[in-house]
């Protein structure tokens, strides 16, 4: 595996001057957003194909060993504050359980049993969609979780940092991520987790702008859960409806600190009102708006 491989490049790294070694190192991180952006349309494919999978119900499903592991829970767990994702359709499986998020559970990778368990206990279907990410490509957990899942209906995302490997031959969306050799020989936390984690973070983001959790660029989902979320939700709406503060706050409260739904109260909506055109478009504040201007634009003429 390339990962493993020891490169000439750094063989003598342990000797080099410090400004060096930190040259080559930041000379792979440059690599591993090159290995994201070669890999940019398996995003794609693999995002358009997760939409339609979430809007309709489903469960967003993590899972991983080790670093991946921990990159994977720590994308996952963004998702709530951010955008509101809700907790009862995000599941996060890594090998170890919760003790592995803090230091290494050894042999924890090797559970093929405890996965399999995971994602039938879980009752993983054909409404979810599970992301299993390993450097490697043939970690025994991470792929019998993605094998279980796919065997289920579920849809199954693989992102790997060796080619033909297990996990991307049998994943529905292969993302192959090409780091090649690290600058310490196996050390996985180096570049093939740099590229995890922004391909992670890309496929996520973007997955939820198609769900419609993001409006003229600003994060109009997120969950107000302390003082600097609170100004950013009012910073939002002063932005995006041009009305006073104290309006703003009033819309805020009245809207139980939904940003989507304060908008819509600012256009002339009651609650009951901004609640249902956000529901028929899908929770699209784009599609709401407008359904919203012609109902006001038909009462206007009759």
């Amino acid at each position: 595996m390339e990962t493993e491989r020891l490169s000439p490049r750094y063989s003598g790294i342990d000797v080099w001057d410090p400004s060096d070694i930190l040259d080559a190192m930041v000379e792979g991180q440059f690599a591993a957003v090159a290995a994201v952006r070669a890999a940019r349309q398996a995003l794609e494919g693999a995002a358009l194909a997760i939409e339609p999978r979430l809007r309709d119900g489903g469960r967003l499903v993590y899972a991983g060993a080790g670093t991946s592991g921990r990159l994977a829970v720590q994308d996952g767990a963004e998702l709530m504050p951010t955008f509101s994702w809700p907790k009862d359709r995000l599941l996060l499986f890594i090998a170890g359980g919760h003790e592995a998020l803090m230091q290494s559970v050894e042999g924890a990778e090797d559970e093929i049993e405890h996965a399999v368990n995971l994602v039938r206990d879980a009752g993983i279907g054909g409404n979810d969609v599970l992301i299993a990410v390993a450097a490697s490509g043939s970690t025994p957990f991470t792929l019998a979780c993605l094998r279980e899942a796919k065997q289920r209906g579920a849809l199954t995302v693989g992102i790997a940092n060796n080619r033909d490997t297990p996990l991307l031959e049998e994943a529905d969306h292969p993302v192959w991520l090409d780091t090649g050799p690290e600058p310490i020989a196996g050390s996985t936390r180096m570049k093939a987790g740099t590229a995890q984690r922004i391909a992670l973070n890309l496929l996520s983001s973007l997955v939820m702008i198609l769900l419609g959790r993001v409006y003229e660029g600003l994060m109009v989902d997120v969950q107000a859960v302390n003082n600097k979320l609170v100004q950013r939700s009012e910073n939002m709406l002063l932005h995006l409806t041009g009305r006073s503060s104290d309006e703003v706050r009033d819309a805020l409260a009245r809207a139980h600190g939904s940003v989507k739904l304060a908008v819509l109260l600012l256009q002339g909506c009651d609650p009951g009102e901004a609640a249902e055109a956000l529901d028929r478009a899908g929770g699209q504040l784009r599609i709401a708006k407008a359904l919203v201007e012609r109902r006001a634009a038909r009462k206007k003429r009759a």
